[in-house]
């Protein structure tokens, strides 16, 4: 292993520790005005006050690094994705502010606050899995394409599905009680739906898991996946929330190893190999030796903070 695979996946853990935790948190956002009690909402709110400006960090970690590490690939998805990335940041600016201002706001202008975190929240998710779709679409002869292309637009409702889901298993597991049975109707619902979008985006894409499958650690993760679909099912229909909550987890980060393996060396399909793309080695270990620092502190941090707000909302 170079210092450049070293360098691909601290972005790629980066990547994915982002979309665990704060995908969890644009996930109860948009299910926010499909429970109607006040209650209901008030402790949706209060389950993730104390954690989602810290799972951003990931976001800025990410941003910072692929900057530092690779510059080549920085450039060209800023110039390419700079408008839907801009849009997808304020959106995220939104969901934070309608947050925080939430519990001091009057309930007439409460209700306008918990329509703009879930469209907020919404736009976000779609975004960042749009992005990711123009990635996976990029062709030798075409480069980068914006656009209403298929992959896409099925990469960005996927993403809000599985967001969804998360959701569904972070309120069954925080909250319960009266959210329980809207939430476990909820999940089956959109695990149905992210499982028809995967499927879909795996045909459109077959090229990425053939090359995964080449490799053992990628039939490794692809088996993983086929596992954890079928073990959710299985948790969904035994109503364990935090099996649930676990498996959906797994399955991301199966995801995630399964098309690292069928990208690789590739950071962006025919445009930017990660070893030609990336910074001179001196830059590469200063970053990966404050990454080294810098990551560790922030997982403690996150970890402390669930430890202090463990257990039920109330």
């Amino acid at each position: 292993m170079t210092i450049a695979d070293l360098a691909a996946l601290t972005l790629l853990l980066s990547m994915l520790i982002y979309v665990l935790l704060d995908g969890t948190d644009l996930g109860v956002g948009m299910l926010l005005l499909l429970f109607n009690q006040e209650s209901q909402r008030k402790r949706m709110v209060h389950s993730l006050l104390p954690i989602w400006d810290a799972n951003e960090t990931w976001l800025v970690l990410l941003a910072g690094g692929m900057f530092a590490l690779f510059p080549p690939v920085y450039s060209l998805l800023f110039n390419t994705l700079c408008g839907p990335v801009f849009a997808m940041v304020l959106a995220l600016f939104l969901r934070g502010l309608a947050l925080e201002y939430r519990a001091q706001a009057q309930e007439a202008f409460r209700h306008w606050l918990d329509r703009l975190m879930c469209a907020s929240s919404a736009l976000a998710a779609f975004l960042q899995g749009w992005c990711a779709g123009v990635v996976f679409s990029a062709e030798p002869h075409r480069g980068l394409e914006t656009g209403f292309a298929l992959t896409p637009l099925l990469c960005g409702l996927g993403l809000v599905a599985i967001y969804l889901l998360l959701g569904c298993c972070w309120i069954r597991w925080r909250i319960g009680e009266d959210t329980d049975e809207k939430a476990s109707l909820l999940a089956w619902l959109f695990w149905v739906l992210s499982l028809v979008i995967f499927l879909s985006v795996l045909l459109l894409n077959g090229d990425i898991w053939r090359t995964s499958w080449q490799r053992w650690p990628g039939k490794v993760a692809i088996g993983l996946i086929a596992l954890l679909w079928l073990a959710q099912l299985l948790a969904l229909w035994r109503g364990r929330p935090t099996w649930q909550l676990a498996l959906t987890l797994g399955l991301i980060s199966a995801v995630f190893a399964g098309v690292a393996c069928g990208f690789y060396p590739w950071l962006i399909p025919w445009q930017q190999d990660l070893h030609r793309s990336a910074a001179s080695a001196v830059t590469q270990r200063f970053v990966l030796i404050g990454s080294a620092i810098v990551m560790p502190l922030t997982l403690i941090y996150h970890s402390w903070a669930f430890w202090v707000f463990r257990g039920r909302v109330r």
